[in-house]
């Protein structure tokens, strides 16, 4: 079993940015101790140099392996270009002997579109094809629509393509962003989680900040839906 927090749309230098919940969620990470923790994305507004260097400076207080990929809003004003000198790849790859993490950039310069290209597909397969770890792949844009958030706009183009793979090679779970919704699909053998936005106003109708605990065992997946405005558990599902 190990332990993952994932949590999206920080941004943390936009004026719905709330200091207090900010602080909320350093501390429960503090408290849940996670193997990892994924960033889905959206830590800034709009991509500035000085929003990069605010983001960096906030996610340096989260102790624990991080893989972090960008979100519509941290490619605008040639955003893309500073994340990877900030962040390092858009691309992130990371396995040991339980867990493979692959990262994908489906953001497109300066609007709100995703995609992810024809010119990733390959990557996805020989990153995500004949292992027996435990496979995520995480990026920004939700590949299946969300409840409750409105009229559809921003799922990747090629979206189609893209679960194709997933369920292809087997990917147990596609972690993203984007909507400021928690929600969870079952698409055959794949869970597509959506985390909620963890420090923003941004809010969907009467919902809450929050952020996204997995606990991933041989059989299920334990999955916390965290309220970060009251530091405690607000829903606890299992995926089986």
């Amino acid at each position: 079993m190990f332990k993952l927090a994932h949590i999206s749309d920080l941004h943390v230098t936009g004026h719905n940015y709330m200091k207090n919940w900010g602080e909320n969620l350093i501390y429960l990470l503090e408290d849940l101790r996670p193997d990892y923790v994924v960033v889905t994305g959206d830590l800034t507004d709009d991509g500035y140099l000085y929003e990069y260097e605010m983001a960096k400076y906030y996610l340096d207080k989260i102790k624990y392996p991080l893989i972090v990929v960008p979100g519509n809003h941290d490619a605008r004003n040639e955003g893309y270009q500073i994340f990877e000198t900030v962040f390092g790849s858009r691309f992130p790859y990371f396995e040991n002997d339980k867990v493979a993490f692959l990262g994908i950039d489906s953001t497109e310069p300066d609007i709100d579109d995703g995609h992810v290209g024809r010119e990733n597909y390959d990557l996805i397969r020989e990153k995500m094809r004949g292992t027996n770890k435990y496979k995520i792949l995480c990026l920004h844009h939700h590949l299946l629509p969300i409840p409750f958030t409105g009229r559809e706009r921003n799922i990747p183009c090629d979206a189609g393509d893209v679960l194709k793979i997933c369920i292809e090679e087997g990917v147990n779970c596609v972690l993203s962003g984007h909507k400021h919704y928690p929600w969870v699909w079952r698409l055959e053998n794949t869970f597509f989680i959506t985390a909620g936005t963890a420090t923003s106003r941004r809010l969907k109708g009467y919902s809450y900040p929050s952020f996204n605990v997995l606990e991933i065992h041989e059989t299920h997946i334990d999955l916390s839906i965290v309220n970060v405005h009251e530091k405690k558990i607000q829903e606890r599902k299992r995926l089986a």
